[in-house]
């Protein structure tokens, strides 16, 4: 028997197939080949078509049945795994009325900002533990003021993992992870933030069913089953934004665990019990296995411009593979010879307070620097930007034991691993598992028991561990001259 794990990000969606009773993973693979278009209207602005989700999810849920040779009515479960924050809305049909307004989309951040200061500080972070930001409900708020013709046709609004839910199930369910990411959980009544609806003039009635996680969350229906190749009545039973899903992938359950992540976007996200939000830079959301008499709130200090950076250097310069880059890079002292790449061309960053700060590259020398130098200087930079977040994560009170990572490209990097590990003092465990085997793993989650599920990844997936190096002074002089120079840009923004 097995389990089935999506993963739907903004590059691709992923899929993963695993036995239902080892968790050992069967098959993982992507749709489609190359990157999903984001689009952008206008500057700052990114959208997806959810239909083009479902689309993938069809076509990669066949390959994997077919490549893995499996027959399809053997698959018990379904998990399902979401790029956070984004907002879809559906007709009464479940129809998108328009296109999905993803993640690193910055047009509502004013909204948010002026719910923040109006309905006040103090309520916010008490019952949010966030301000509102630029979150799904500001999102919703910005379709009421800019598109009154979509809005008046809206049945639901949701989160990107409950639309591919409803094109599974027909049903349109929400969970508190979800709301919490949309910034819609009121953590101290337990129940939707419904005063921040009102706020914005939207319709309490619009808000989805809420399902609890690790249970039916509805089953596959026979014109689903059709179109995807999954068999009829399957049940999801899993469903999480992908950096909580990424913490449970990891093993990252408990208070001062903490998941970090470097795909296009890099995330820090530190495992806490619940108190009131300090700083408006981390955004603290309903982790997977929050429960009122245990309450487990995730820290999540997220940076935009990560691995973009470094695709946008293979792509401008040869497009060489990372591997190739690396290799360069490793040939340039710590420092990159003075050159210092500041990595932050993504979008508004939360981290300062949803300012633009750009991509800068700073202190080419024509003459002695080439592509090598760019290549450790944006690897530096990217490391720093981590190490910046650590120390944000810090001030909100986060306690840091022990760190995981996937084994992506970044981390995959020893310039990169070793930046951080060194200047943070903190050993850096990576782990081989996706958020599309985590999300199937978890359907297996039915009974709760963290520690044997936990155990599992810790004993299977280890790959290695960075530690801190012991001669930490050229990368403390680096950090702190990069430090300086992002300093001076922020003093201009």
């Amino acid at each position: 028997m097995y389990y089935i794990g999506y993963d739907i990000g903004s590059s691709s969606v992923k899929v993963a197939l695993v036995e239902a009773e080892t968790g050992k993973k069967v098959i993982v693979l992507n749709e489609p080949q190359n990157e999903m278009e984001i689009l952008s209207l206008q500057p700052d602005w990114a959208e997806q078509d959810p239909e083009i989700w479902w689309q993938h999810i069809c076509t990669a849920t066949k390959r994997a049945i077919r490549e893995a040779n499996i027959d399809a009515s053997k698959i018990q479960g379904i998990g399902i795994s979401y790029q956070m924050h984004g907002l879809v809305v559906v007709d009464n049909h479940g129809n998108a009325l328009r296109n999905s307004i993803i993640w690193c989309d910055s047009r509502a951040v004013e909204i948010g900002n002026k719910a923040f200061a109006e309905i006040g500080e103090e309520k916010c972070m008490s019952h949010l533990l966030n301000s509102p930001g630029n979150f799904t409900a500001s999102k919703l708020k910005w379709v009421k003021e800019n598109e009154p013709e979509v809005y008046n046709k809206i049945a639901k609004y949701m989160l990107p993992g409950d639309y591919i839910a409803l094109k599974l199930t027909g049903e349109v369910t929400t969970t508190k992870n979800g709301l919490s990411e949309g910034m819609l959980w009121d953590y101290k009544e337990n129940n939707v933030a419904n005063w921040l609806l009102d706020y914005y003039g939207i319709d309490q009635s619009l808000t989805p069913k809420i399902v609890e996680n690790f249970t039916n969350q509805g089953v596959v229906t026979e014109k689903a089953s059709i179109e995807s190749g999954l068999p009829t009545g399957i049940p999801i039973v899993y469903r999480a934004g992908d950096q909580p899903n990424n913490a449970l992938s990891l093993n990252v359950l408990n208070p001062g665990e903490v998941a970090a992540t470097g795909g296009t976007s890099g995330v820090f996200y530190a495992v806490s019990e619940i108190s009131s939000g300090k700083s408006t830079r981390v955004n603290n959301f309903v982790h997977v296995n929050y429960e009122l008499e245990t309450p487990r709130v995730g820290k999540l200090l997220n940076i935009n411009g990560a691995g973009i950076q470094y695709r946008w250097l293979r792509n401008n310069t040869g497009n060489e593979s990372y591997e190739a880059m690396n290799e360069k890079a490793s040939n340039i002292e710590i420092g990159s010879e003075g050159v210092v790449v500041i990595p932050f061309g993504n979008g508004a960053e939360r981290m300062f307070n949803n300012k633009t700060i750009g991509t800068h590259f700073l202190n080419l020398n024509l003459n002695i620097h080439n592509n090598a130098h760019l290549f450790r200087a944006s690897l530096e930079g990217i490391a720093f930007s981590f190490v910046y977040g650590m120390e944000c994560l810090k001030d909100d009170n986060a306690t840091i034991n022990v760190i995981r990572a996937g084994n992506d490209n970044l981390f995959r990097s020893e310039i990169f691993s070793n930046t951080i590990a060194t200047l943070i003092g903190h050993e850096i465990e990576i782990y081989n598992t996706t958020g599309a085997v985590g999300a199937a793993r978890a359907v297996g989650l039915k009974d709760g028991d963290y520690e044997k599920f936990g155990s599992g990844i810790t004993k299977n997936d280890h790959v290695m561990t960075f530690s801190p190096l012991e001669n930490k002074a050229p990368y403390e002089k680096a950090y702190k001259k990069w430090k300086q120079e992002l300093e001076l840009i922020l003093t201009h923004k």
